[in-house]
């Protein structure tokens, strides 16, 4: 006996998570495709990132503040930190004081990567959500708004 299945949603349309879904990964592919150039991933990036705006404001950062700040899973960070520093874009020293903790710096490879990343990811960014026009900064409260409202 076949049931019906019933959607609140009416069409894949309609469904914010669906359509979130399907622009995440547009947005995705455009990234990869100015990354891959650079011998990075996205999550590469945003790990980089994270450190690059950490290093502006504190002398000490650590894998727990990346992770923190990338709103990503501790281990994960770990490993992906381990790799970029294989590529010779950061530094893992013990930290002074804490010796379960790992201070985290780019070296000078990993600044001009990063910034060149940060231009190509910027670029990328204005072309994809240009669309958007006047709405971008709607658009971007809005998100900012799911991001605290959902953060755990």
């Amino acid at each position: 006996m076949s049931k019906e299945i019933e959607f609140h949603f009416k069409s894949p349309g309609d469904s914010p998570g669906y359509l979130l879904g399907q622009v995440t990964l547009l947005w995705q592919r455009k990234l990869k495709k100015v990354l891959d150039p650079l011998d990075l991933t996205q999550t590469q990036f945003v790990l980089l990132a994270a450190l690059g705006w950490l290093s502006k404001k504190n002398d000490i950062v650590t894998q727990v503040d990346i992770a923190n700040q990338s709103n990503s899973d501790r281990m994960m960070v770990s490993k992906v930190l381990r790799a970029l520093e294989e590529k010779g874009f950061l530094s893992r020293q013990e930290h002074d004081t804490d010796t379960r903790a790992k201070t985290i710096k780019l070296t000078s490879n990993g600044e001009l990567v990063l910034q060149k990343a940060i231009i190509a990811v910027e670029n990328a960014d204005l072309v994809f959500f240009a669309t958007l026009n006047t709405k971008l900064t709607s658009f971007n409260s809005n998100m900012m708004q799911l991001i605290n409202q959902n953060a755990e």
